[in-house]
């Protein structure tokens, strides 16, 4: 006979209270399970819709943020109220200790972060590129290696499931040899309408701050596709222009860059100047063409109609950058596909190479050599 509190219970009730019991302990479990994240900087205009979603990860903990901008931190408070905020990001981080760190900060301060949170063993996330030079990336992946911390380049794209099944049926023979990609990246350009467009145009458009204008921006996805679905290139060729000097003075606003394989080629386009967005990516093979626009996919063999392709839903956990960041930390799996470490450090390589090419008008061979540290 089981005795709660004095009472007498029946069997009945005996396993209800098991069966509470038990989802109380789930849950508790749960909630400690719960990964701990951080944001570190609010200056890209990725980060607020990531700071309107973080809530909604049942799997992360939001320790809260870190942002030297008073109106940024406010923005902010408009969309986390009851979140923590700091100033400083050193003292933001010894106090919360997370897990992992979403830095939304300038492109050549990645490292900067890197070597402060390396050592304490805290796992990385960055919006494209890796890093504002090839030198810092190489780097920053010397001190992930060092110190066992996974560091994950963001892509919209990496979370598409078309942009995974056009990754498959390209392995898998579908089109034939691939021999040819053809990339349209870009927009109508940054522009500073408010406080945090502004801080963000401000740094996007120095070319110190994001290592260049759009052949970096919007270069840095074809990029990527090409070394995912060909490897890295023999040779990379660019050239830049300069469409609005009055917007955009400090750098180019419109790029075309070729990359050439013994048997394929890569030619891009990347752009401020576009009417309307685009993140345009065809391929060819021998026997047909694949061609994604943002989450869709077409097949195309020959002359006939161009037909749509079914793409296979991602799994919950593969489809959001949070999501997949904490299973590979949690599970100690490597990350993968696009958004894994060594393939953006020679997407940075290739951008690199590609700045060498405008300025210099004249292909650049790869892998370039292995640059000094001051």
């Amino acid at each position: 006979m089981a005795l709660v509190l004095g009472h007498r219970v029946s069997p009945t009730n005996l396993c209800s209270v098991t069966v509470v019991a038990c989802m109380a302990l789930v849950f508790s479990e749960s909630v400690a399970a719960a990964t701990k994240v951080g944001f570190i900087g609010l200056r890209h205009g990725h980060a607020w819709r990531q700071l309107s979603e973080i809530s909604d990860i049942d799997e992360a903990d939001f320790v809260g943020v870190a942002e030297s901008i008073p109106g940024l931190v406010e923005a902010a408070k408009e969309i986390q109220p009851n979140a923590r905020y700091a100033a400083d990001y050193r003292t933001f981080v010894k106090e919360t200790r997370p897990e992992i760190v979403w830095a939304f900060v300038e492109n050549n301060r990645h490292l900067e972060i890197v070597e402060f949170l390396a050592p304490l063993g805290i796992h990385v996330i960055f919006e494209k590129p890796l890093a504002g030079s090839y030198a810092d990336a190489l780097h920053i992946r010397e001190l992930a290696t060092r110190h066992g911390i996974k560091v994950m380049t963001n892509y919209q794209m990496a979370w598409w499931a078309a942009n995974h099944q056009l990754r498959r049926m390209v392995a898998d023979g579908s089109i034939g040899k691939v021999w040819r990609l053809h990339g349209v990246v870009g927009n109508s350009g940054p522009a500073p309408r408010d406080l945090r467009r502004k801080v963000f145009f401000d740094w996007l458009t120095d070319p110190d701050a994001n290592g260049g204008g759009a052949l970096i921006d919007f270069g840095i996805y074809s990029a990527t596709w090409s070394i995912w679905h060909l490897g890295l290139p023999q040779h990379v060729y660019a050239t830049v222009s300069q469409l609005q000097p009055g917007r955009f003075p400090k750098v180019e606003d419109n790029a075309v860059f070729v990359l050439a394989y013994p048997e394929a080629v890569g030619i891009f386009e990347a752009s401020w100047d576009l009417p309307r967005g685009f993140q345009h990516l065809e391929v060819f093979g021998l026997e047909g063409s694949l061609s994604l626009a943002r989450d869709s996919l077409t097949i195309q063999a020959g002359r006939k109609a161009a037909t749509a392709v079914n793409s296979a839903a991602l799994a919950p956990v593969a489809s959001h950058p949070v999501r997949y960041m904490i299973d590979r930390v949690t599970s100690r799996q490597p990350l993968e596909h696009i958004v894994a470490l060594d393939l953006n450090v020679d997407a940075v390589q290739i951008l690199e190479a590609a700045k060498v090419s405008a300025s210099e008008q004249r292909p650049v061979q790869l892998p370039l050599p292995t640059p000094t540290r001051d």
